[in-house]
């Protein structure tokens, strides 16, 4: 079993990525606010540096596989710190989607554990479908 130390960088950098999450929510629901959407992207990504690591957090983001995510995360990024809030938000969220596509079945097992989000996500036509979005077949 691999252990997860958690030093104090570490909860730095987890407290920083959930600043970076919850300023980016701000500034959408506030209209998609250019400061707010600039600050929660720099205080994600502090975040996830501190958390991670630097060397880990540049082969991530510079993995083949990995390129048209970074790509569009970074361009969407760029745009956000121009003023371009909205096609920022857009092209940050889809790179963001196909960054973290490996993470999404992770994701899911945790929510189902959840107690009332948990239910709902483990009801037939829920499961069915990110099973059909995964790939596996439903039994019928």
């Amino acid at each position: 079993m691999v252990s997860f130390e958690m030093n104090d960088l570490k909860k730095i950098g987890l407290g920083l990525t959930g600043f970076g999450i919850f300023f980016s929510f701000l500034g959408i629901i506030f209209f998609f606010d250019k400061g707010l959407l600039a600050m929660g992207n720099i205080l994600f990504l502090s975040g996830l540096t501190l958390t991670i690591g630097l060397k880990s957090t540049m082969q991530f983001f510079t993995k083949p596989k990995n390129y048209k995510g970074t790509i569009s995360f970074g361009a969407g990024f760029f745009l956000v710190l121009i003023g371009w809030a909205v096609m920022g938000m857009i092209l940050e969220s889809y790179g963001f989607i196909v960054l973290f596509r490996g993470f999404w079945p992770t994701l899911a097992v945790f929510v189902q554990r959840i107690p009332v989000l948990g239910w709902i996500f483990q009801q037939p036509y829920v499961t069915s479908f990110f099973n059909r979005y995964r790939g596996k077949r439903v039994p019928v």
